[in-house]
């Protein structure tokens, strides 16, 4: 139920995120703002909750919480804003579906999943990754035709320009399409490599602060890198749309990755891949 209601914030976040990002914000910079606020917010749990039960640090530990961190959230949520910049919120909403078609068969190569062909539950796995898969290809290819409901008609969407722009020029979608892949593919990495380091540190609050500090350091290396040419008020911020969706993201975050913590310390994996955004 709680990986349910993830996916419902999510939704919300997608809507919220590119509002701020059509103002001229910075997906690199919106980043860094998101972790700080989600360091700010989540380390003091970590450090009051956790302290009789968290394990030592140590230097293998810690190596895998900085890839942690940079598979996610700064290379797969900054390439998947990148993909939402050549078509739509809905459109690379969409294609992330194919995340549990990516993610299992990565999981099968570190045999965190075993399918048996003869068993229905296995079945049921390969049929829904060959679903995902399949709609993907549909979505991205195929173009059909336009719907116009009772409350839509005659009333235009704030991304009807952008997604008529993406209608005359296919290969903004598949662009889209293929960095929204390589999206899905790092988001993969993350719950293979979370499933590894909770065996070791089996403390999702902690690590939870471990992975939202590290993508802290490294969505401002990557933010400085990519904006150096750009003038200072790239990084301001005001009470506005955009605070309100890094405030917004921040909190959705901390809070994904304790869930997907502790359903991945259950080795419930299969439920991560289907459920997570």
């Amino acid at each position: 139920m709680a990986v349910i209601l993830l996916q419902c914030g999510d939704a919300g976040q997608n809507v919220i995120a590119r509002l701020a990002l059509n103002q001229g914000m910075s997906h690199y910079v919106f980043f860094v703002y998101r972790m700080a606020i989600a360091t700010v917010l989540i380390s003091p749990f970590a450090l009051i909750l956790d302290r009789k039960s968290r394990p030592k640090m140590t230097f293998s530990i810690l190596a895998k919480t900085m890839p942690l961190s940079l598979f996610d959230p700064v290379l797969d949520m900054n390439l998947f804003y990148m993909a939402m910049s050549y078509s739509t919120a809905t459109f690379t909403s969409a294609m992330f579906n194919i995340l549990p078609a990516i993610a299992f068969f990565m999981a099968m190569i570190f045999r965190l999943e075993k399918v048996n062909i003869r068993k229905l539950h296995s079945q049921a796995k390969v049929a829904g990754t060959t679903v995902t898969v399949g709609g993907a290809i549909i979505l991205t290819l195929v173009k059909g035709p336009e719907l116009n409901f009772p409350w839509t008609k005659g009333k235009g969407l704030n991304y009807d320009h952008h997604l008529l722009q993406s209608d005359s020029n296919p290969k903004d979608l598949i662009k889209s399409a293929l960095v929204t892949a390589a999206s899905c593919f790092f988001w993969s990495c993350f719950i293979i490599l979370q499933a590894f380091t909770l065996r070791s540190y089996p403390c999702e609050l902690s690590l939870t602060a471990f992975t939202c500090f590290w993508g802290l350091v490294e969505a401002a290396v990557l933010a400085l890198f990519m904006e150096q040419e750009n003038p200072n008020p790239v990084w301001s911020t005001q009470f506005d749309i955009k605070l309100l969706a890094s405030f917004y993201g921040a909190i959705l975050s901390g809070v994904n990755y304790y869930i997907m913590g502790m359903v991945n310390k259950e080795k419930d994996l299969f439920t991560i891949l289907l459920l997570t955004p």
